[in-house]
């Protein structure tokens, strides 16, 4: 009798944990998409591919190096495709693109100005993001700056999902399941909207997500609690209080979701980001790209430190380091 009991008590346990999941997932409206790796520029007209190309490729050239991404004219009709692994880059790119087309005039210069401007306005985008989505959620008291990396992630990927939706479906998901369990609301709702924080520059610095984001929360003076209720839900660190478990719980639902990632995505951009970290980490180096899925990395130098014969010695030392430290498909 007492085992049936215990069974039953289960039983009831586990369809009211099952309700309250529900209830806060249908509370939930965050619309999904995955990102992709290239964007498309539609053109007025065909002809428009020649001024793009420029004499002898010097215009395309020169947005692929000033915006780091590569073009490609030839793929789609009146229509060219920016590719490139960050999202924020082709999106630089492509608000450049579209102002030359718009403009006519295209040349190396005027080139470089555009993609000047064009990362001032998303700048701007990026600042509105983050505080469009602290609006939404009712948070207050948070300082520009930290809401200026919070709206980077509306350019970030994790497994193909953006983090900044994703950011905003835990927030919303662990403050239901809070609310349903009598935990604090306004505490979950700020570590679930924070918890992948330290994605907007995990390209940037040494550490894991995590790691990073509890730097970036301290330094911005957000409440301990949030930090201690964030930091758990990769079981990096114990739980320590209820709202750290719901924290997990969330991001585990709004990850789970069918087509929300793509491990494969993820993979192809983890690889490339260590391309071009490894390229980056040699004296001399100013900027690096990797393109065509990898399969080529172009290295700019410092033309000050390194000349001709150097530079050659360099791309050797850079090429025999790939090969020795990063696994390529299909090894």
């Amino acid at each position: 009798r007492m085992r049936k009991l215990e069974q039953e008590g289960e039983e009831r346990f586990d369809k009211r944990a099952r309700e309250i999941v529900a209830y806060a997932v249908q509370k939930v409206g965050v619309s999904q998409a995955q990102e992709i790796t290239t964007t498309t520029v539609p053109l007025p007209s065909e002809d428009l591919k020649g001024k793009i190309i420029g004499k002898e490729g010097r215009n395309i050239r020169a947005l692929e190096r000033a915006a780091g991404v590569e073009i490609i004219v030839d793929e789609v009709p009146e229509a060219v495709v920016i590719s490139g692994f960050d999202p924020l880059r082709r999106q630089v790119a492509r608000v450049a693109l579209e102002r030359l087309i718009k403009d006519g005039r295209i040349h190396p210069a005027r080139v470089e100005e555009q993609v000047e401007k064009a990362q001032q306005e998303i700048d701007s985008q990026i600042k509105e993001a983050g505080e469009a989505v602290v609006y939404e959620l009712g948070i207050v008291g948070l300082d520009p700056k930290l809401l200026q990396i919070l709206g980077r992630l509306k350019f970030r990927t994790s497994y193909g999902q953006n983090v900044l939706l994703h950011s905003l479906e835990v927030a919303y998901l662990a403050s239901g399941l809070a609310a349903e369990l009598g935990a604090n609301v306004t505490l979950a709702k700020k570590a679930g909207l924070f918890h992948d924080i330290g994605k907007a520059l995990d390209h940037q610095v040494e550490g894991s997500h995590v790691e990073i984001g509890m730097r970036i929360l301290e330094k911005f003076g957000v409440e301990k609690e949030v930090v201690d209720a964030m930091k758990s839900h990769h079981e990096d660190y114990p739980y320590e209080s209820v709202e750290a478990i719901l924290i997990q719980v969330a991001d585990a639902i709004s990850a789970s979701r069918p087509g929300a990632r793509k491990d494969t995505l993820e993979n192809y951009l983890k690889r490339i980001g260590e391309l071009e970290n490894l390229a980056a980490s040699f004296p001399g180096v100013e900027k690096v790209y990797a393109i065509q899925a990898g399969r080529e990395v172009r290295v700019f130098v410092k033309p000050q430190e390194l000349d001709d014969l150097a530079a050659q010695l360099l791309a050797r030392e850079i090429a025999n380091r790939i090969e020795q430290d990063l696994r390529c498909p299909g090894e």
